[in-house]
């Protein structure tokens, strides 16, 4: 009876300390908020795994930034924008800004993703 006892107290002690270290750190929520953006749609990644990216400029009330950043398309909004690869838009969408963070806890930069997004313009060709 003793060592059955000791044998579940010992197996119950294991998975609580488990349990425990689960959801040790807390997780920031990402940012959103409405932006307008200037910039290239295109195509990044290898197959099957591509990723439909605007790689560009926000626009603000004091005008265009001058540090070009690239936004990830969620992929409900992706069938909008696939016909325009390799065209300058200006776009509004609802920004997702994550940092992220490496397995040893390093950041591995930033990603920027865009929802909800709206066609303001699109650049016609020149011939």
């Amino acid at each position: 009876m003793k060592i059955k006892t000791f044998s579940f107290m010992v197996i119950f002690l294991c998975l609580a300390i488990q349990v425990f270290a689960f959801g040790s750190r807390e997780k920031k929520q990402p940012e959103k908020k409405i932006v307008q953006i200037t910039g290239v749609v295109r195509l990044v990644g290898n197959e099957p795994f591509t990723e439909l990216v605007i790689t560009g400029n926000v626009i603000s009330a004091a005008g265009e930034s001058n540090t070009a950043l690239t936004w990830y398309i969620s992929n409900n909004e992706r069938a909008q924008l696939h016909n325009l690869q390799q065209r300058t838009v200006i776009i509004e969408g609802e920004e997702t800004v994550t940092e992220l963070t490496l397995a040893n806890g390093r950041s591995a930069g930033t990603r920027r993703d865009l929802k909800n997004i709206k066609i303001i313009s699109v650049e016609s060709y020149e011939q």
